[in-house]
């Protein structure tokens, strides 16, 4: 029973329970795909099945994760399976049930206001956003922003922290960040902005040349559903059903 319920792998020369950092930025990073694909089809087409399904998924996941044990959860074992051939990265894992934790709750909240009360509005998605948020900086960066937050409420501080950042090292002359690196950042975003007013400038020339409607094709119909306008997302859906 001690080796099903139990958070965290006991590793020599290690104080504390620890998790491969691997596999955890390789979950979130599954977790994120899932995540963006159920958010998008309720942003842009208004089907909500997926989000539901979805926050039940995490839901589950997360309860094996913090409940019972983190190499149970499903999101876990595919990473686990993605990065099988890398080598560990040991990190702590108090922070990290911390972290889920918050999660956890994250998931609850949405759980009840779009599975249970099919609630929408503002709020969902705000949660869906920090969702995406904390997976995203997980899986692409490797910072675990509710980890930050660990230190606030524990005694023990955070310790072997991804990329040892709970020790402070010093950057090395490669890490930094200097003047002509912002500059170069700075006029790439110029160069897009520019770029995106020429292209867009020239859609409505070639759409009066190409784009024609025959005189029998029934008008759409361009009155919003009620989840559109109670999102604050009538004009978008219009936009996207080609809509005046």
């Amino acid at each position: 029973m001690d080796k099903l319920f139990r958070f965290g792998e006991t590793i020599n020369g290690y104080d504390v329970p620890v998790l491969n950092e691997r596999e955890v930025r390789a979950a979130a990073g599954i977790l994120f795909l899932f995540a963006l694909v159920s958010f998008m089809n309720a942003w842009l087409i208004g089907d909500f099945l997926p989000t539901r399904l979805f926050v039940i998924a995490f839901l589950i996941d997360f309860a094996i994760r913090i409940l019972v044990n983190p190499r149970f959860a499903p999101s876990m074992i595919l990473g686990r399976f993605a990065v099988c051939r890398q080598t560990p990265e040991w990190v702590g894992a108090p922070q990290k049930r911390f972290a889920w934790g918050v999660g956890f709750v994250l998931a609850l909240v949405m759980l009840y206001l779009i599975v249970i009360r099919s609630v929408i509005g503002p709020v969902n998605l705000l949660v869906c956003a920090t969702c995406l948020t904390l997976m995203f900086f997980e899986s692409a960066f490797g910072i675990c922003l509710a980890c930050k937050v660990y230190n606030l409420f524990h005694r023990a501080r955070a310790t072997h922290c991804p990329g040892g950042t709970c020790d402070m090292p010093a950057r090395h002359e490669s890490q930094r960040i200097g003047g002509a690196q912002m500059a170069v950042v700075a006029l790439f975003l110029v160069a897009l902005i520019g770029i995106g007013q020429a292209l867009d400038a020239s859609v409505p020339v070639a759409a009066a040349v190409s784009v024609t409607t025959p005189a029998d094709t029934p008008a759409p119909d361009c009155t919003p559903p009620d989840w559109a306008v109670a999102m604050g997302h009538a004009e978008m859906w219009k936009l996207h059903h080609n809509c005046k």
